[in-house]
């Protein structure tokens, strides 16, 4: 066998090994899936956004929530039936309004129990999705976030501030524009808001929460926390199946050099302190 014989066995290794661990990686997820819905007798969906990479060029790209997204989804809820739970593992950074919504929208019209769980974060469009359940299950330390809308690099509500403190006549065409689109987009998705919102709380709750969700009370990106979104009134509970984390654990980011996280992937019990050394004190509540 020749150096050039070995060469191409190498470069056909090389090619083909990838592609098999992703098709392992993708049958592993399906049997996941189905562990846990025969666990929650549901049908359950995955919208998992992780920065992925691109085939043979190796360029990590960003996956935000968009209409193929949007029209998967939507094609899942039609092939359940009725009288069939969902369940929604959400982990996004958001994406497009128009996709977002309509993602929300027929989950709320889906006449049996949705649920969306959330392991580690449901950032923007993924909130407003949440509100759209009639439980949001979170992980402990998981997050939601604001659902205010942005034109381009910029806030809406932060657009408006500007017309509303400065001289008309030193405003230029091209904000004033933006003013205008600002004003139409945060009034449409504090609508859309307090709809869903409507279905669980009174209206004036309702309303209240969803100004507050939807009109830049925040920054966009503030982690609205389990307990603080208690406090809004959101149906928020904290008993995540430990089938969730599983799952997200065959989602894994792409790394293309040494992780910044290290650790031996074991559960840890209660050890045994070294001779001389004194446990920390109990922390307080």
């Amino acid at each position: 066998m020749s150096i050039f014989d070995l060469f191409w066995i190498f470069f056909i290794i090389s090619t083909v090994q990838p592609l098999i661990r992703q098709r392992w990686l993708e049958w592993q997820r399906l049997r996941a899936f189905r562990r846990l819905e025969e666990k929650r007798g549901s049908r359950v969906i995955g919208l998992i956004h992780r920065q992925e990479t691109m085939s043979l060029l190796g360029f990590p790209i960003a996956r935000y929530i968009d209409i193929q997204d949007s029209e998967e989804l939507l094609r899942a809820i039609q092939l359940t039936d009725p009288s069939v739970p969902i369940d929604v593992i959400l982990h996004t950074p958001g994406g497009l309004v128009l996709a977002a919504e309509q993602i929300a929208e027929a989950l709320a019209r889906h006449p049996a129990k949705v649920t969306v769980l959330v392991p580690h974060y449901a950032m923007s469009g993924g909130t407003l999705i949440a509100l759209a359940a009639d439980e949001i299950v979170m992980g402990e330390n998981a997050v939601l976030g604001p659902v205010d809308p942005q034109l381009g690099q910029y806030p809406a509500a932060s657009v408006l501030k500007v017309v509303e403190r400065k001289p008309i006549a030193e405003i230029d065409d091209q904000t004033l524009i933006l003013a205008d689109v600002a004003e139409k987009a945060l009034r449409q998705v504090e609508h859309t808001v307090c709809a869903l919102l409507s279905r669980q709380l009174p209206e004036e709750r309702a309303k209240a929460v969803a100004r507050t969700l939807a009109t830049g009370t925040w920054t966009h990106d503030y982690p609205i926390s389990v307990d603080e979104a208690r406090k809004l009134g959101l149906p928020v509970s904290t008993e995540m199946p430990l089938e969730v984390f599983e799952l997200m654990q065959l989602y894994p980011q792409t790394s293309q050099r040494r992780p910044s996280v290290e650790y031996i992937p074991l559960p840890y019990g209660p050890r045994q302190v070294p001779a001389g050394r004194q446990p920390a004190p109990a922390k307080e509540a």
